[in-house]
């Protein structure tokens, strides 16, 4: 248990996933700075009047010392430059990098540890997250099972191509499919096409749900791919896959749309290539 002079108080949140697991532990109260990005994944946190800093990627010790921090939280993607500018303001550091499932569940339990939540006698916060992660994911486990297993191929980044995380994949796996390829690395067109995907799904990082659909197909000669003759090609909001924090809940459920749309209605954050298509020709027409 945290002794109680040791309980941060005032928090500076460098990324979406760290400010959205604070307001999912009921801790939002805390933070005293956050990033731009934070606000677009966490909109409740214009109510608490933080002050808005660079990113993990672009971190400015000064900003960091201007909120008064007494903990400074950050996940993936670092630069070593970044991670001296932390170091530099002198405020003690709590850096995240998860990889899968398992270490996003580990992450979200030291967060809840570190604030001092986890504490006895009271409701666990961090506990009753986690389980009710895994708890959804287990779920469309058991609905998915016995279906055929499509082959999806899921980016993080359209240019190189970069593959999804791990954690993604686990969710393609319990949403129902088969992930292509080895997760986060680098990827080339002509491996896609031979691979002959039944569904592409992109998810760029930082990008929301503005990938271009309509081009990217041609762009990189994709047109036979099963995914691209049967229209079976999605943009998934970034913030559902790319955030490692409750909201890939979401993006699993967008996935088993996607992966089985005779089984599952279509979610927000899903968009499909017909979808896409429709909006550029009224955009042309206007």
């Amino acid at each position: 248990m945290m002794p109680e002079n040791l309980i941060p108080q005032r928090v500076v949140s460098l990324q979406p996933s760290v400010t959205v697991t604070l307001r999912d532990l009921g801790a939002l109260d805390r933070l005293v700075a956050c990033t731009k990005y934070c606000v677009d994944v966490c909109p409740e946190v214009r109510e608490t009047g933080c002050i808005i800093v660079e990113d993990s990627w672009s971190a400015k010790a000064d900003q960091i010392m201007e909120a008064k921090p007494d903990l400074v939280i950050a996940s993936v993607p670092y630069r070593l430059e970044s991670v001296a500018e932390i170091l530099k303001s002198g405020v003690p550091f709590l850096g995240l990098a998860p990889k899968s499932l398992d270490g996003i569940y580990k992450d979200i339990m030291m967060i809840s540890q570190v604030m001092g939540l986890e504490t006895r006698g009271k409701p666990a916060p961090g506990t009753a997250l986690i389980a009710r992660m895994e708890r959804e994911v287990q779920v469309m486990w058991q609905k998915t099972m016995g279906a055929e297993r499509p082959l999806v191929y899921c980016e993080e980044w359209g240019k190189p191509l970069i593959l999804s995380q791990t954690w993604v994949a686990e969710l393609v796996e319990a949403a129902g499919g088969r992930c292509f390829g080895q997760p986060g690395k680098q990827v080339a067109e002509e491996e896609v096409a031979a691979a002959d995907p039944d569904v592409i799904v992109a998810a760029w990082c930082g990008a929301g749900d503005r990938v271009p659909l309509e081009k990217i197909i041609p762009r990189r000669g994709w047109e036979q791919t099963k995914a691209a003759k049967n229209g079976r090609v999605y943009c998934i909001n970034d913030e559902f896959l790319n955030t490692p924090a409750s909201t890939l809940i979401e993006g699993l459920h967008a996935l088993a749309a996607a992966i089985h749309p005779e089984m599952f209605a279509a979610p927000k954050g899903l968009r499909s290539i017909d979808n896409a298509r429709s909006t550029s020709a009224r955009s042309e027409k206007t």
